[in-house]
């Protein structure tokens, strides 16, 4: 599915590099693995809303 993804982007494995790159200029070292963490949650969320198993059981949300 990856290699479909970026087959279709046209991307090769220099520019994903170049992106990559650019992300930590943008965001820093330290706030990545935030931004990771919330994005698995956000796509973790979704696919529970999909599944219509209503509200997730975050700690956060309780």
């Amino acid at each position: 599915m990856t290699t479909l993804f970026l087959g279709i982007l046209g991307m090769g494995p220099s520019e994903i590099i170049v992106v990559l790159i650019i992300v930590l200029l943008l965001f820093g070292g330290k706030k990545i693995p935030e931004l990771m963490k919330g994005l698995g949650r956000g796509i973790k969320d979704f696919k529970d809303a999909s599944k219509g198993e209503g509200e997730s059981t975050h700690p956060e949300k309780k």
